[in-house]
């Protein structure tokens, strides 16, 4: 889910967006590929070591080519930033998050490497909530809130710019996982396990302002499903936190519900992180499609809007399975029942297919013959 959905398409977007973002051209598609094709091997085979628990060769080989891939993405990430505008503060966000994604990924080989021939102090299942979040609040947050503060406004077409307020939601963030690094290895660090959650969420319920702001003084007054769908997801970026506290007040009674546990990764996931990517993904990929179609023709006649190549059916469709299939599979973690758990499963199945349908609608769009 981290790897194959998350990481995937945010580092695909990231390819396209990052010039934008830094005013320059992409320091290296070929090293685009190289991540692509590195990636695409490796999270099967990882899967695949997982999935039968054969943390041999198949994880060792399959984790390797995952941080490769990443690897090349940093550097290629860096080269476009340092040609371009270094004092974009979106820009800085990226780079940023994309050393917390190498710091992740390197974190995850080795904890594999540990599972076979131990060579840190305790057992690779203890490293997993240093693994997981650094992934999720250094990689995921920050990318999205960085990429987001930019490409919100400009499909809202806002007025808004505060620049010093995402330069302070930035350093909480990164403070925030910082102490979270410290505490993690700190023997007492438990009596202050709330710090880190805390400094976060402050990030967030900012960057909540910000979107706010952006909304409030847009200048396009109708603002469509697919952007309204991104919006929500911030709303959802609170979610998590909240539970992570609950979580931690829980500690040093000894009773941690396991299912408040599972709530808080499948919201996580299924939720904040696919929420803003289904939004996004209708938002971005016509306007691609569209500018390699349309572009050489500007000027030279009548061509239709970007978000005339997505199937506006299909897309409610997929939102209602999603939002369906997630309460319901919420709800059978909560209750514990199975039947509850394939039905919500189910739905969001059919949420995949119809997303990928969607997808592929929009990728293989074809010009009306004049």
């Amino acid at each position: 889910m981290a790897l194959g959905w998350g990481t995937m398409i945010i580092m695909g977007a990231s390819h396209q967006l990052l010039p934008v973002l830094t005013e320059n051209r992409l320091f290296s598609v070929a090293l685009a590929y190289v991540s692509f094709v590195l990636a695409a091997i490796g999270i099967p085979l990882l899967v695949y070591a997982f999935y039968t628990f054969q943390l041999g060769w198949p994880a060792r080989w399959g984790g390797s080519a995952i941080v490769v891939a990443i690897f090349c993405f940093v550097i290629n990430i860096w080269g476009t930033l340092t040609g371009g505008n270094r004092d974009n503060v979106h820009a800085v966000y990226a780079v940023t998050a994309s050393v917390w994604l190498l710091l992740a990924a390197f974190t995850g080989l080795a904890l594999v490497y540990n599972f076979t021939s131990p060579f840190l102090p305790q057992g690779s299942l203890a490293y997993l909530p240093f693994h997981a979040h650094i992934g999720i609040a250094g990689w995921f947050l920050l990318l999205v809130i960085g990429v987001g503060s930019r490409l919100i406004p400009m499909f809202l077409i806002s007025k808004y710019a505060n620049e010093r307020l995402l330069w302070i939601i930035y350093f909480l963030i990164n403070g925030g996982l910082l102490s979270f690094l410290f505490l993690f290895f700190l023997p007492a660090g438990l009596s202050f396990a709330w710090l880190p959650i805390i400094v976060v969420f402050i990030a967030l319920v900012l960057f909540g302002y910000y979107c706010y702001c952006c909304y409030r003084e847009r200048i396009r007054r109708q603002v469509d499903s697919r952007m309204k769908i991104s919006l929500s997801s911030t709303g959802m970026l609170w979610i998590p936190p909240i539970l992570l506290i609950i979580l931690v007040a829980a500690l040093p009674v000894g009773h941690v519900d396991s299912r408040l546990v599972l709530v808080y990764g499948f919201i996580t996931f299924f939720g904040w992180i696919t929420a803003i990517i289904l939004g996004m993904t209708f938002k971005t990929l016509p306007f691609i499609v569209w500018n390699k179609i349309y572009h050489a023709r500007s000027g030279a006649g009548s061509s239709p809007n970007p978000g005339e190549l997505v199937d506006n059916s299909l897309f409610r469709a997929m939102m209602v399975a999603w939002l369906a299939g997630s309460l319901v599979f919420i709800a059978g973690i909560c209750c514990r029942r199975v039947p509850v758990l394939r039905a919500g499963a189910a739905l969001l199945v059919s949420a995949a297919v119809l997303y990928n349908w969607n997808v592929w609608k929009v990728l293989t769009y074809k010009s009306p013959a004049k």
